[in-house]
């Protein structure tokens, strides 16, 4: 038996977002061209993960885990296939349980608000990192260093950037 009121379990079902199938294609593949192609124009903003953003997006939006993975993997994979200094795989297995853990934070608490929406973005670019660099001495052996204020530097970055963004994807949502 479920401890949540029947009421409660039914608010939530009917909170799932849905979305055009030219938004779910569209701006994961834009926040892939502008990580690849503008971070090479304008060094500064290589440091922003729009992947990352459009992927925890996503994920919380349809407060699904199943569709966390699968957006955290096509993004992930995508991204593989188009960065030439990075093998084929470690952002699609990383994305894929952002996606994954996103959709499970989804479903426990509301994550309409934008103090929560900042803190899952910064928590979710930290576990990024930190899973990438995990992956990269474990999978690949390579010695790579993990400079921690320099992530959490760039995780306040990249949370900032991600209200804003978030509200303006929340303007693409399908309404009923």
């Amino acid at each position: 038996m479920s401890d949540v009121p029947a009421g409660l379990h039914e608010l939530r079902k009917t909170r799932v977002s849905k979305f055009n199938w030219i938004s779910i294609v569209c701006i994961p593949l834009a926040a892939i061209l502008f990580q690849v192609v503008v971070s090479r124009f304008v060094r500064y903003l290589s440091y922003l993960e729009l992947p990352l953003l459009v992927t925890v997006y996503f994920s919380l939006a349809r407060r699904s885990p199943v569709a966390g993975v699968l957006f955290g993997m096509g993004i992930g994979l995508a991204q593989d296939s188009l960065s030439p200094q990075h093998p084929l795989g470690m952002f699609g297995i990383a994305k894929t349980l952002v996606g994954y853990f996103a959709g499970m934070v989804s479903q426990r608490f509301e994550v309409e608000s934008s103090g929560v929406r900042l803190v899952l973005a910064l928590f979710f670019f930290l576990f990024h990192q930190f899973f990438y660099w995990f992956l990269t001495r474990a999978l690949l052996g390579e010695q790579v260093g993990f400079e921690l204020l320099q992530t959490l530097v760039l995780a306040v970055m990249n949370a900032i950037v991600a209200v804003p963004l978030f509200h303006v994807l929340d303007k693409l949502k399908i309404t009923e």
